[in-house]
């Protein structure tokens, strides 16, 4: 316990420290939201991928998608490594980069205002921004408390409102730079801790090839893996199709979450594109391929403990947490740490681009005219308080598994805005209806699906939001009115500007 409650104070120490240290960036709104636009590639790399994996991964999705597809859950995180950020960097990094630099645009809502000449568009993006980033949230607190709650025997409620006091204190004080700065040290403790912890558990269960043995021989169960032997080793696992709307949702749908595309408005210059791409695919690989890979065994640790109280249904969050707790005091507090540099990384980019949208894109000058820089801080400082506050009183009471409320927020988010960012920042076509198309199309499925449940899994619904959003929005822009030629033509000069660059990085015509 000593060994675990010293990991812990340093770790928050030094979250306090950088905090204090990046308050010489909140000078201005650009500096606290956006870090000046200056920051380098290994700072953004780790920022995209330290947003992007939390404990709803390692704790939520890695239980309960290893516990349904076995060893195939790896595919997910393979899936994350290169859509969600390969393709995404090399698909959106440069040209986000460049277009919102162009319209001068800070958030994800100010760029469809920006965009597509629009005050509606810009208000209606921030709203949903706002109340589908929080059960995001609730989500990250849930599964990084069910861990504490297992290492310290401390209780649910402690455990939130304790990450949450210290997650509001470094964001407020530091901005974008802090949360980045933050982001780079909580990613090295995941790379590290997350090997450390596979080779254990590993070990424990007699190598990598016994365990494997040890799967193939679990017995299958028929409404799972319809009789198939072995399907829990098997290269697509039991229900490829399932599989497949889980590596979705959780790969595509990072194209249009407002917090992880932020990263791209911050990025400092070419070279930190091209060296960023890399390391945030490699970053993926290790921790997102790494927990999927980890939960693939959770049937070698089938138990009572991951049982509700009727001895009936599995509570997925339970598995990774009882998987760690026959582990030595030093991993389990390694462990604890890593998922906290995960979850609280996480949640300073939702609370950081939560309050940025509601305080820019929506109070400035619609509620409150003729905002200074230093109101407009101060009011964005304000509402990261009340965002955290909100979704601590939810996470307090979750209403379902950590892999449901996070299915819920990425598909109404990616379903509303992936297909109108993505369209908008190469296709001169897309309208005003296109949008509005988009935006119904996302969040209609996904809230509609919520209260009538036509699609049984969430994860699916959020997929299908997405695929429906890349539909709609081109088929509603080419039989609706166009957008002003010459505004949709100046929009995109920006991309015809000339630049000298070396004869590495570019071979002569």
């Amino acid at each position: 316990m000593t060994v675990k409650l010293i990991l812990l104070v340093v770790f928050f120490a030094v979250m306090v420290a950088v905090g204090i240290y990046s308050r010489r960036h909140v000078t201005s709104v650009d500096g606290f939201v956006l870090g000046s636009r200056s920051v380098g590639p290994w700072l953004t790399a780790f920022a995209y991928g330290t947003s992007y994996f939390s404990a709803v991964v390692f704790v939520g999705y890695a239980g309960q998608f290893g516990w349904k597809y076995g060893i195939a859950s790896t595919w997910i995180g393979i899936g994350n490594a290169v859509i969600g950020s390969l393709l995404a960097w090399v698909v959106l990094g440069r040209r986000t980069k460049v277009m919102t630099q162009h319209l001068g645009s800070r958030t994800m809502p100010d760029f469809f205002g920006e965009r597509y000449g629009s005050k509606a568009l810009k208000i209606v993006a921030s709203v949903i921004v706002f109340v589908f980033l929080i059960p995001y949230t609730a989500s990250v607190y849930n599964g990084l408390s069910r861990l504490f709650e297992m290492a310290f025997n401390i209780p649910y409620a402690w455990c939130v409102i304790v990450m949450a006091v210290f997650t509001a204190l470094y964001v407020i004080l530091g901005g974008y730079m802090a949360t980045a700065i933050n982001d780079f040290i909580q990613g090295i403790i995941m790379l590290a801790g997350i090997v450390a912890v596979i080779a254990a558990v590993l070990s424990g269960q007699g190598g990598f090839m016994h365990a494997i043995s040890e799967m193939a021989q679990i017995p299958s169960d028929v409404s799972i893996t319809r009789g198939q032997p072995g399907a829990f080793t098997s290269f697509f696992g039991p229900d490829p199709l399932n599989l497949l709307g889980v590596v979705l949702l959780t790969s595509l749908g990072t194209w249009g979450l407002p917090q992880m595309i932020g990263k791209f408005y911050a990025i400092k210059d070419e070279k930190s594109i091209n060296t960023g791409t890399v390391i945030s695919t490699l970053f993926a690989i290790v921790v997102s391929g790494g927990c999927y890979f980890l939960g693939g065994f959770a049937r070698l640790f089938d138990n009572p403990a991951i049982y509700d109280e009727t001895g009936t249904a599995v509570v997925y969050d339970s598995i990774i947490p009882y998987m760690l707790s026959s582990l030595p005091d030093i991993l389990i507090g390694i462990v604890v740490v890593l998922v906290l540099s995960a979850s609280m990384s996480t949640l300073s980019s939702l609370v950081l681009t939560s309050s940025s949208t509601m305080t820019l894109d929506l109070l400035k000058d619609h509620v409150m005219k003729n905002m200074s820089e230093k109101k407009q801080i101060i009011t964005m400082q304000a509402l990261i308080v009340f965002f955290i506050v909100v979704s601590v009183l939810i996470a307090l009471n979750p209403p379902t598994f950590i892999a449901q409320l996070m299915g819920i927020s990425w598909g109404a988010l990616a379903g509303a805005f992936l297909a109108p960012f993505l369209y908008g920042l190469y296709w001169k076509g897309v309208t005003k209806a296109g949008v509005w198309a988009g935006f119904i199309a996302g969040v209609g499925l996904t809230v509609s699906n919520m209260f009538l449940g036509f699609i049984e899994s969430s994860i699916n619904a959020g997929a299908a939001a997405m695929v429906l959003g890349l539909i709609v929005v081109p088929a509603v822009s080419l039989v609706t009115p166009k957008l002003k030629k010459e505004k949709v033509e100046e929009i995109f000069t920006c991309y015809d500007e000339k630049v000298t660059t070396s004869m590495k990085r570019s071979l002569k015509d």
